[in-house]
């Protein structure tokens, strides 16, 4: 069953109205009017707050209303897979490039506009709204936070709340002007990007997100192996074997690579006598002694 028809079964066998529910979930009742008559999705409910105080004023399961909104996302999306991206409006691209740095602006312009909706902006986009959305999601319970945004973007609270929930529910294939104006413009004072390693930094507004600039690195890693070696396994529940093996030498043990081949519980055994056996490690400082020594003669 639907979220929207859920929702107006309950609020006709309460005796109740839209506006009710509105003030519950502290929305505008235009944008309940949305959801019940389908103009807008269901919001995905680790997104939002709105489905627990509807389910308490609706008098339903806990997780009834969430659950269903979930499902209908799910579906919604399984009928969009096909649908090609389209590219960033021109309103949003500009206020992204505008708190650019500007010794990096005119660069990443020029890539922008060889490759409409590329890696590269997509990549700017994502990590934009992931800080935004951050700080939306933890003020979302602040009213104080809410209310000062509110004033400077020229809306209500009630307005406000409905926008934040809008925009904790978008992606970064439907970024809005009313986003850029919301959120972005007044939360970001500036963003820079490395172009060779992508390494990311945003600086927010500190009225509004206090705290150290975002940082966003990129580090290649070697893929995990998804699965133990069997010996590994067997050696590890052996505790005559491994029992006084350090987390350390563990993990030293477990990163060993054999081309296919499958070692025994014992070559582990061994392997860990090698790695504490001192005669088959050097001393790094005396090395370097003898280094030194030697070039001085």
């Amino acid at each position: 069953m639907e979220v929207s028809l859920v929702i107006k079964q309950r609020l006709e066998e309460l005796h109740l109205e839209q506006r009710d529910l509105a003030i519950a979930a502290n929305v505008t009742e235009s944008y309940i009017s949305q959801l019940l008559t389908r103009k807008k999705l269901p919001p995905a409910s680790n997104r939002t707050d709105i489905y627990s105080k509807m389910e308490k004023l609706l008098k339903l399961p806990s997780g009834k209303i969430s659950k269903l909104a979930d499902h209908e996302r799910k579906e919604e999306l399984k009928r969009n897979l096909g649908e090609p991206a389209t590219p960033l409006l021109a309103e949003v691209r500009e206020l992204i490039l505008g708190k650019c740095a500007p010794d990096k602006e005119k660069q990443v312009r020029a890539i922008f506009e060889k490759q409409p909706f590329g890696e590269l902006e997509r990549l700017v986009v994502q990590k934009l709204l992931d800080v935004v959305k951050a700080v939306a999601k933890e003020e979302l319970e602040s009213e104080n936070w809410l209310r000062l945004v509110a004033r400077l973007v020229g809306r209500s609270y009630e307005q406000m709340r409905v926008i934040v929930l809008e925009f904790l529910d978008t992606d970064v294939f439907n970024v809005s002007v009313q986003d850029c104006d919301s959120f972005l413009d007044p939360l970001i004072e500036s963003w820079d990007i490395n172009l060779g390693t992508f390494a990311m930094e945003v600086v927010l507004n500190r009225r509004l997100a206090p705290g150290h600039p975002k940082k966003f690195e990129f580090v290649e890693k070697e893929a995990e192996r998804s699965e133990e070696e069997p010996g590994f396994a067997r050696f590890l529940r052996d505790r005559v074997l491994s029992g006084d093996a350090t987390k350390e030498e563990i993990a030293f043990l477990k990163r060993l690579r054999f081309n296919g081949k499958r070692p025994t519980p014992l070559y582990y055994y061994r392997e860990l006598q090698n790695l504490r056996d001192p005669l088959h490690f050097r001393d790094a400082s005396r090395s370097s002694i003898r280094n030194s020594s030697r070039g001085r003669k």
